[in-house]
């Protein structure tokens, strides 16, 4: 995924847990933490103070601890947007946006091409793409059937036919 994309996700996100979405400067610390600047080079590329870069960024990073449910530090900020991702499944949410998302991903900090667009790619599904979402369909399956869940309500929480998964064994 490239850093669009990945504000993207974690705008989204934020929205469905605090109803707010990011604003610029907060959007501007996500991309600079995951080109690996210090708080100083933001400051001075957006023109904020490095204080204030520093006091929203701790601010963000405590948000986005309660978000993922787990603590987000600028040192580990990549691989908790990772895991968050590559097997992200929300279950009733108030925001129908964001129910039953399965997606695999990777973040690619360093994108081929830096030019800004402004219209949403959707991402091409490659055979081994499709075989990996199966793969973690059929793990989220056993899983969910170990927290409890019925094959029912599996079924409807995932959005695919009863039937297929009870093929799964």
């Amino acid at each position: 995924m490239d850093i669009p994309q990945i504000l993207q996700f974690v705008d989204e996100a934020v929205y469905a847990s605090t109803g707010k979405h990011l604003n610029d400067l907060q959007r501007r610390i996500i991309a600079g933490i995951l080109k690996r600047q210090k708080y100083a080079d933001v400051s001075e590329t957006y023109g904020y103070s490095a204080q204030h870069v520093k006091k929203v960024s701790h601010e963000l990073l405590q948000m986005l601890s309660d978000v993922f449910g787990e603590q987000v530090k600028k040192s580990n900020l990549e691989s908790v947007l990772e895991r968050q991702i590559n097997v992200n499944i929300t279950f009733g949410t108030k925001n129908n946006r964001h129910k039953n998302i399965i997606g695999i991903g990777s973040i690619n900090s360093c994108p081929a091409s830096s030019t800004p667009t402004s219209e949403k790619t959707e991402p091409v599904t490659t055979d081994f793409q499709q075989q990996s979402n199966n793969q973690i369909k059929i793990e989220t399956i056993d899983k969910l059937r170990k927290f409890g869940l019925s094959d029912e309500q599996i079924a409807e929480a995932l959005e695919i036919p009863l039937d297929v998964l009870n093929q799964v064994d």
